[in-house]
C-alpha cells in the first residue's frame, strides 16, 4: 500500500474518527517506528509499525464493498442493544470485520442497501451534500391530493429542518376510488434523515404501507433476493464514487417562495400532533357576539389604552 496520513490510517482501523485521531497525534500518543509521530506525518500500515499509546495499529483491512437486499425486520447497524437481527448477520462472518452499513433503512423498510470498510466512500455516498440519490418505491393508504404532492416535491418542515426537494411521481393505484384504494409512489431523495418518508407522508394524512429502496445513484438489481447479498464490481465501485461527487439537480427553491404556506401547514402538523386524550380539539375559532349584545369596546383610533395605575386611581 501507498503512504497514507495517520489520521486516515487511525479512522479505517476503528481507532478513532480522524478529528480525534489527530488529536492523538498532536498529543504525542502516536509514534511510527518506535518515533513520536507529528501532524501532517505518513506511513504505510502494510509495512509501518503504528503504535496508539503503546499499542500496535491492527494491519489494514481489505477493501469491502457489498451490495445486500434487506428484507424487513432487521436494523441496519453492525450491533442492536435490543438484541434484534441486523443485517451484518446476513453476511458470512469471514466478511465482517469492519463491515459497516452506508447509510440506514428503517426496521421495517426492505430493499437495497451497502455495505463497506471504506468509510471516505460511503461517506460520499450517504452524506447529502454529496446529493447522491437514493429511489424508493412507497406504498401509501389512499391517494394523496395534488397540493401536498406538491408539498413533498417542495420540501417541508420536520422537527425544526426543511428536508430537500424531492421528486415524487405516481406509479400505480390499488382498489377503487380515492377513498379505498391505496397508491404506489417513486421517491427519490438526496438526504436520508430518519424515517423521512414515512413522516413526509404522514404529514399530508397518508400513512406509508410499504418501502422499497430500489436504488442507490445508478445501481439497481431487481435480480437479488430478498436477503441476498453480492459484492460489487470495480465498475459499480467507480459509478458510485462519481455519483457521490455529482451536485444534487435540485438545489431548492427561490428565497421566500411557498413560506405562507409552510407556516400555514406548520400549524396543523403541530395541532395534528397534540394527543386528544378524550378532549376533542378546536381550532380557536373567534365566536360570534350573542345575539342583541354588544361587541367588546375598541379603543379609539390616535388613544392610547390606559395603564392599570391610571384604571386604580379612576
Amino acid at each position: 500500500m501507498a503512504s497514507e496520513r495517520l489520521q486516515k490510517i487511525l479512522a479505517r482501523a476503528g481507532i478513532a474518527s480522524r478529528r480525534k485521531a489527530e488529536e492523538l497525534i498532536a498529543g504525542g500518543l502516536v509514534t511510527v517506528n518506535g518515533k513520536v509521530a507529528s501532524l501532517g506525518d505518513k506511513a504505510d500500515a502494510a509495512v509501518d509499525s503504528v503504535k496508539v499509546e503503546g499499542k500496535r495499529v491492527p494491519p489494514p483491512v481489505p477493501q469491502r464493498y457489498v451490495l445486500l437486499n434487506k428484507p424487513p425486520g432487521y436494523v441496519s447497524t453492525v450491533f442492536d442493544p435490543e438484541q434484534r437481527p441486523t443485517v451484518i448477520d446476513l453476511v458470512p462472518p469471514a466478511m465482517r470485520k469492519a463491515l459497516v452499513p452506508v447509510g440506514r433503512l428503517d426496521f421495517q423498510s426492505e430493499g437495497l442497501l451497502l455495505l463497506t470498510t471504506d468509510g471516505e466512500w460511503a461517506q460520499r455516498i450517504a452524506h447529502p451534500r454529496y446529493g447522491c440519490a437514493k429511489t424508493y418505491e412507497v406504498k401509501v393508504k389512499g391517494m394523496p391530493e395534488e397540493r401536498d404532492v406538491e408539498r413533498l416535491r417542495r420540501g417541508m418542515w420536520i422537527e425544526g429542518q426543511r428536508t430537500l426537494p424531492a421528486e415524487v411521481r405516481l406509479l400505480r393505484t390499488t382498489g377503487r376510488g380515492r377513498e379505498t384504494g391505496n397508491s404506489w409512489w417513486e421517491v427519490v431523495l438526496r438526504q436520508g434523515r430518519s424515517r423521512q418518508i414515512r413522516e413526509m407522508f404522514f404529514r399530508i394524512g397518508n400513512g406509508v404501507l410499504k418501502l422499497h429502496r430500489v436504488a442507490i445513484g445508478p445501481l439497481r438489481d431487481a435480480d437479488l433476493p430478498s436477503g441476498a447479498y453480492r459484492e460489487l464490481s470495480e465498475g459499480e465501485v467507480e459509478q458510485l464514487r462519481k455519483a457521490g461527487r455529482t451536485t444534487a439537480r435540485m438545489q431548492g427553491r427561490k428565497p421566500g417562495e411557498g413560506e405562507a404556506d409552510d407556516r400555514e401547514h406548520a400549524g396543523r402538523e403541530q395541532a395534528a400532533r397534540t394527543p386528544l386524550d378524550g378532549v376533542r380539539r378546536s381550532r380557536a375559532k373567534r365566536r360570534p357576539p350573542p345575539a342583541g349584545g354588544r361587541p367588546p369596546r375598541q379603543p379609539a383610533a390616535g388613544r392610547r389604552r390606559p395603564s392599570a395605575k391610571q384604571r386604580e386611581r379612576r
